[in-house]
């Protein structure tokens, strides 16, 4: 766990992507913790958690996907410190916006975005996702045989590592 001064209040999602950089820039705090497991499922290593924020060591394996979901009231900032990860963010009417991001590379999101991210390219990531305020519950979302969105509460616990949740497809709008 990383020894941090416990924080007094959430942060923002500026203040998340600013910490993230941060972090990627003190492997000592973290790269004890790299596993990438040989079944291929993600893995997950807890860095830091006070009452405002949190923060996740993740590696990938090829096939890696989150499915989409949202982040219920936790804002998010993800730095990657090895491999390429993609971000789609689901949109009305059309393909998801799309970010690929690779070493020394980080992104945000808001609590309300409805995204997923992937793992892409040959060799295994490594992402360190910070969450404010912490994130307890999740939206996994799903798309009904008659074509609606659904979507499902999930715990935190179910997204970080207790099981890996189902691939949710985007459904281009026709």
């Amino acid at each position: 766990m990383i020894r941090r001064p416990h924080h007094d209040q959430d942060l923002s999602r500026a203040e998340l992507e600013l910490a993230a950089v941060d972090l990627l820039a003190r492997p000592e705090e973290w790269a004890e913790h790299v596993f990438h497991d040989p079944s291929g499922a993600r893995t997950y290593h807890q860095l830091h958690a006070d009452d405002h924020v949190e923060a996740w060591l993740i590696c990938w394996n090829d096939g890696n996907d989150t499915g989409f979901h949202d982040h219920d009231l936790s804002h998010g900032a993800v730095g990657v410190a090895a491999g390429h990860v993609r971000e789609e963010v689901l949109t009305l009417g059309g393909d998801p916006a799309v970010r690929e991001v690779g070493p020394g590379g980080v992104f945000s999101f808001d609590a309300t975005d409805i995204h997923r991210v992937l793992h892409i390219g040959d060799q295994a990531a490594v992402t360190l996702h910070l969450y404010s305020p912490p994130l307890r519950r999740m939206g996994a979302y799903e798309v009904l045989a008659d074509g609606r969105l659904a979507r499902r509460s999930i715990s935190a616990e179910q997204e970080l590592g207790a099981e890996e949740p189902a691939v949710v497809e985007a459904v281009p709008a026709g």
